[in-house]
């Protein structure tokens, strides 16, 4: 909103979604806003400043999510698949600040396209531990969180993707698991269909015998980027089997 009564500095109080990947989720605009001058007043107006920040779309929990995973780092436990290495920066957006202790929770299928507590959904039978492939971590006070997990496969009408959420004022449990707090996001992380191509003719990975849903053919993902949860993948070696590391910035209504 402006106010251009007096000389009471132009403000843009609006904010605008701008997509950021990786770590680095803050941005500020900064634009001098000089008046005319008056015979009370000759010097400009104060500098106006935007704050400008990521804007995560909210998509469906879907029928897997199950209450109290552990929290922890590395959620792959002894699941086959190459390794996928997420770092997930949480910041507020309507102040563009990073969130401290925020937990972000993610699920998702193995290569089979199977969620632990939930095998054979998917036509495959394996040990199912209701635990698999399940869990999150607090945020830093970089509202940075980083998780250890394998790349996801797929299962019948979706494309490759993995569930997310985040909470604030959560309380860690003895069990190692958590409870309370105030969920503020629930989302999807998408992946780029070249690699998913590349991925899906691993051996591990061509094992699932569910026809693959692609990016363009899921109901879900919008073709929205980032903002939509398009993960940025970085290859962790020379070769697919190698894994990749995914960044994205989750701006949230905290």
């Amino acid at each position: 909103m402006t106010d251009t009564s007096g000389t009471t500095p132009t403000v843009i109080g609006r904010r605008t979604v701008l997509i950021a990947t990786g770590a680095t989720a803050v941005s500020l605009a900064v634009a001098a806003a000089p008046e005319a001058p008056t015979a009370e007043a000759a010097e400009p107006a104060p500098v106006a400043a935007a704050a400008v920040c990521t804007l995560t779309k909210e998509m469906t929990e879907g029928p897997y999510y199950l209450d109290g995973q552990l929290v922890r780092a590395d959620v792959s436990e002894d699941k086959t698949g190459i390794p996928l290495e997420l770092t997930l920066t949480v910041v507020d957006d309507s102040t563009c600040a990073p969130l401290d202790s925020a937990l972000v929770e993610i699920w998702h299928c193995d290569a089979l396209g199977e969620y632990s507590g939930f095998v054979g959904n998917n036509g495959h039978d394996e040990p199912d531990n209701g635990t698999f492939l399940r869990g999150g971590v607090l945020t830093g006070s970089d509202g940075v969180a980083r998780i250890t997990t394998v790349y996801p496969g797929w299962y019948r009408g979706r494309c490759v993707h993995i569930h997310v959420k985040v909470h604030t004022d959560v309380t860690l449990t003895d069990d190692g698991s958590f409870t309370g707090g105030q969920e503020l996001h629930t989302g999807q992380l998408f992946f780029d269909e070249t690699i998913t191509t590349r991925v899906a003719a691993l051996a591990t990975y061509a094992a699932n015998t569910v026809p693959r849903t692609t990016l363009a053919q899921d109901g879900i993902y919008d073709d929205g980027g980032a903002a939509s949860g398009l993960l940025t993948l970085t290859a962790l070696g020379s070769s697919t089997s190698a894994g990749y590391a995914g960044t994205l910035t989750l701006g949230v209504d905290g």
